[in-house]
């Protein structure tokens, strides 16, 4: 290797792993938000699968936390270590593909993006799928080229890794699959045992969680089934579009954006030059797409379309720095290479600025449409005030601690001190993975301390659950403690103290015409 080239590598490779670690070292100083701890709740109840989605990210936090304690960078660190395999991987289609400086310019622009940055940092499953589609991505497009077993088995493995972390790793067969067909040069692996058989260790990896799907009335399914707009009648509009372009330019940033869609388009028109365009192009495409599509019936969440654009950040970087004279490719139009080192700025500027804004609060925004605000302030102290409250019950060894939502309940559990089992009253909002850990009989009877947002929820709701309810003591979550008299909180909680359960945790269908009551077929 050309020192250059050895020089180019050696910096990617600096920026990703020092990059990693930095968000290991980061990822322990701020609260988890509702989310995180849910899913560290699904560590602490081990199962084949789960109500809202795959389980791997349950799995690798109870891995992290029996190793490292139950502390948020414990909780936090598989996600951090995923992004750190997807990047890798990236780096590693850049550099075999489109040469080092096309790898160097990809580490570069993938470490400051947004979507990354926090899929990197927060315990979701958006950063294990990741790994899953980059692993996936790298293997597969060298399967297509050398027919190897290896290749084929090793694309299977990180198919059925990518599936346990999320349903959407499904949306990669079509892209990948597309390829082949299209292109007469790669037909016929399609038509040997190979590709099949990695197809299938994918299947047989992500097996458990269709067992625990038929054991649980396909839940899983019914629940993908509701959010993509099942219980709705068909219309298309464009309500929702506008709003998912929107959230794709805020995650990626808008010249980042921009320039994804040119080296999409790009892509296409060159196909003949260099067929690993369209194979990169449709592992993005094809999900983006299909999101797209879905945003014109129901509203799609700005996260859930995340891993189409790794292949899609490669082709960018490729098509600024590239194999060519110059080191890019001559027919790249000029506005384009200009715009690159402004799109690498803005990555980093928006990016450090949430992060720090995150830390301390540095952003001049009103607190009720401060998102970091809500979920990450307070929750300690809340648990600490819970805490006490329940030693002053009158039966303390006969009192849960409850959230009428799950995401409250979830942090509950992880900052109360001893991190007690805590209950999800599903009964008036939506099912959820509560409704298979708590049963109305373990509870009959008990008193409870219970923290709500709505102050009117004992005469609305928790009266129909519990012999009586007191009225709520309010407390205000402030994100300036030194300040709190001075501005305005963050959120406001209720806590209420409850005798005498009666039973109704479960939620309970509005109408047997949902889909997800169980009343209905697949």
């Amino acid at each position: 290797m050309q020192s250059k080239e050895k020089n180019y590598i050696n910096a990617a490779w600096l920026i990703v792993i020092g990059l990693m670690f930095f968000r290991i070292f980061y990822s322990g100083l701020f609260l988890l938000v509702p989310d995180e701890t849910n899913y560290w709740q699904w560590s602490r109840h081990l199962a084949w699968g789960y109500h809202d989605n795959s389980p791997l990210i349950g799995w690798a936090i109870r891995l992290s936390t029996e190793l490292f304690g139950q502390n948020e960078r414990a909780v936090r660190l598989p996600s951090v270590l995923s992004m750190g395999i997807a990047s890798i991987y990236m780096v590693a289609m850049a550099r075999r593909w489109f040469g080092a400086r096309a790898a160097f310019h990809t580490a570069l622009l993938t470490q400051g993006i947004l979507e990354l940055n926090v899929g990197g940092l927060l315990a979701t499953t958006d950063a294990l799928q990741s790994a899953g589609w980059a692993g996936a991505a790298f293997h597969v497009a060298k399967a297509y080229e050398n027919d190897t077993w290896n290749e084929w088995l090793l694309g299977g493995f990180w198919f059925g890794f990518g599936m346990l972390a999320k349903f959407t790793m499904v949306i990669f067969l079509p892209g990948a699959y597309l390829f082949g067909l299209v292109l007469p040069e790669y037909r016929d692996r399609l038509l040997r045992i190979r590709p099949y058989a990695g197809l299938m260790l994918g299947f047989l990896m992500f097996l458990p969680v269709i067992y625990w799907n038929a054991e649980n009335g396909w839940n899983s399914v019914r629940h993908v089934a509701h959010i993509g707009g099942a219980n709705t009648g068909f219309e298309l509009h464009l309500k929702y579009l506008g709003d998912y372009l929107a959230s794709q330019v805020g995650l990626l940033s808008p010249i980042v954006f921009v320039l994804v869609l040119y080296a999409c388009y790009y892509a296409v028109r060159n196909i003949r030059k260099n067929p690993i365009y369209l194979y990169m192009f449709l592992c993005s495409f094809v999900m983006f797409a299909g999101f797209a599509v879905l945003s014109l019936h129901k509203r799609v969440y700005g996260n859930w379309p995340g891993a189409c654009y790794l292949t899609a950040f490669v082709l960018a970087a490729a098509l600024y720095a590239g194999k060519g004279s110059g080191g890019s490719d001559d027919n790249v139009p000029v506005l384009y290479r200009k715009a690159w080192p402004w799109a690498i700025g803005t990555s980093y500027i928006l990016t450090a600025i949430l992060l720090l804004h995150v830390a301390v609060p540095i952003l001049p925004i009103s607190k009720k449409l401060d998102r970091v605000a809500r979920e990450v302030t307070g929750w300690k102290m809340i648990g600490q005030k819970v805490d006490g409250m329940m030693k002053q019950m009158p039966n303390p060894e006969k009192t849960f601690l409850f959230g009428k939502r799950y995401q409250i309940a979830s942090e509950l559990a992880f900052y109360t001190p001893g991190q007690p089992d805590t209950v999800s009253i599903n009964r008036w909002s939506r099912p959820n993975v509560y409704d298979y850990w708590c049963k109305d009989e373990d509870y009959i009877g008990f008193d409870a301390i219970g923290i709500t947002s709505h102050s009117d929820d004992h005469q609305k709701t928790l009266n129909q659950v519990f012999d009586r309810v007191e009225p709520p003591v309010e407390v205000n979550v402030f994100r300036d403690p030194f300040y709190s008299d001075k501005k305005e909180p963050a959120r406001t909680f209720y806590i209420y103290r409850a005798f005498g359960f009666k039973g109704g945790l479960r939620w309970v269908p509005p109408d047997t015409s949902d889909v997800r009551s169980g009343t209905q077929s697949i």
